[in-house]
């Protein structure tokens, strides 16, 4: 997820996405423990975007 569309979207909008990335985080490193993750770039994308969510909220909020 690009940054540029992340600054689109409201506070409200942006957390509501950072739960859904947290969620998404913790199944990805579920699946890696079972064996069943077959990307595990994954992880690191979902990492990053979650940073990015959250620095995005901090400038909104602050």
């Amino acid at each position: 997820m690009k940054a540029k569309e992340l600054r689109d979207l409201g506070v409200d909008e942006l957390e509501k996405k950072s739960s859904e990335l947290n969620q998404e985080l913790f199944n990805l490193r579920f699946q890696l423990h079972t064996g069943h993750l077959e990307n595990s770039s994954r992880i690191k994308e979902t990492r990053k975007d979650i940073a990015r969510v959250k620095t995005l909220l901090r400038e909104k909020q602050g």
